[in-house]
């Protein structure tokens, strides 16, 4: 745990809130446009995307004391780990493990929207919060 040292603040995770709704918001609607919001699938379609964002989180420090100061820390930090993230996520999806496929366009499109909403909602996070 020790590695994890200053990762992680407690004042940071309301911004968690924002996240993971950029994050599963956009999941969502692609899948509604398809026609494959089912649970089961649903589950396998987020899950890839939910353990990058856990795993880069902490290793770029979306959570620490320093997101916890400004948007112009926070947003940084959040799209650098969204990008990560979402590497990750791409590459479980790519597996035979989790439902998809890896369209350029459904690659395009989750890294970009998803990234300008998390950073839009960390944006209005310390527009609101001051």
């Amino acid at each position: 745990m020790a590695a994890l040292n200053g990762r992680v603040d407690a004042s940071a995770l309301p911004l968690a809130v924002g996240d993971l709704l950029a994050i599963l918001g956009v999941l969502t609607i692609g899948m509604l446009q398809h026609g494959t919001l089912i649970p089961g699938r649903a589950a396998g379609v987020y899950a890839p995307f939910l353990i990058g964002w856990g795993v880069a989180a902490l290793l770029i420090g979306a959570y620490s004391a320093g997101a916890a100061e400004s948007a112009k820390a926070a947003i940084p930090l959040g799209v650098r780990a969204w990008v990560l993230a979402a590497l990750a996520g791409f590459g479980l999806r790519a597996t035979a493990v989790f439902p998809g496929d890896l369209a350029i366009a459904f690659v395009l499109i989750t890294l970009v929207l998803t990234g300008v909403l998390l950073g839009g909602f960390r944006w209005l996070f310390f527009k609101i919060t001051g």
